[in-house]
């Protein structure tokens, strides 16, 4: 995602996880160790799955488990007022959508003309 936005757009990404901000610093690290440039986008932690639960996104196979609260994998698309204007949600943490396809949708939703 890092080659995702052009330098004209006014759009901001977020990761939002339920990791602390040290380990979300060393998976930032690890990504950049790949010398493909910095990471462009905040990581925000979510320590007590709000975020997760407004949007439904709580994994129910972690629920009672050691680590409860584990999101499903999503894309979220919210516009300035907060609304969802597109929204992917996974079972399986390596099926994500490519930056080609998320460009599209960032262009029909924002850049129409």
């Amino acid at each position: 995602m890092r080659n995702l936005l052009k330098t004209e757009d006014k759009l901001q990404i977020f990761a939002i996880t339920i990791d602390l901000a040290d380990k979300n610093i060393g998976v930032i690290k690890k990504i950049e160790a790949d010398g493909k440039g910095k990471v462009p986008f905040t990581f925000l932690t979510d320590l007590k799955s709000q975020t997760i639960e407004k949007y439904g996104l709580r994994d129910e196979r972690y629920l009672g488990k050691q680590i409860d609260g584990i999101p499903r994998p999503a894309i979220l698309i919210i516009d300035n007022k907060r609304k969802i204007k597109w929204l992917q949600i996974e079972d399986d943490f390596k099926k994500r959508p490519t930056n080609a396809e998320l460009r599209i949708e960032l262009d029909k939703i924002f850049n129409k003309k």
